[in-house]
């Protein structure tokens, strides 16, 4: 059996997910941590296929989704990082 490298995982993955994902992404690079509706905004993804996307990119362990009070905070992890500027470089 032959493994694949992680790059090569990556772009399979990025092969998969929605063109939404890299902005969703993005913005929690560039503006760290927020809520879904500040995300939605700022990423300028639709609220309805941010809860998607947002559940994606959880199950593959790019973002991390935390409660305060009433609103889920989304932040990018290491690996999501990883991720975006391995995606970014081609």
């Amino acid at each position: 059996m032959t493994g694949i490298s992680l790059v090569e995982y990556f772009a399979r993955v990025n092969d998969r997910l929605p063109g939404e994902a890299a902005r969703v992404l993005d913005a929690l690079l560039e503006q760290g941590s927020m809520n879904k509706e500040e995300l939605s905004l700022t990423a300028k993804v639709k609220r309805a296929v941010l809860d998607h996307v947002i559940m994606q990119l959880y199950a593959l362990g790019l973002v991390d989704v935390s409660t305060e009070g009433k609103s889920k905070i989304c932040s990018v992890t290491k690996l999501g990082g990883d991720f975006l500027t391995l995606i970014k470089a081609g």
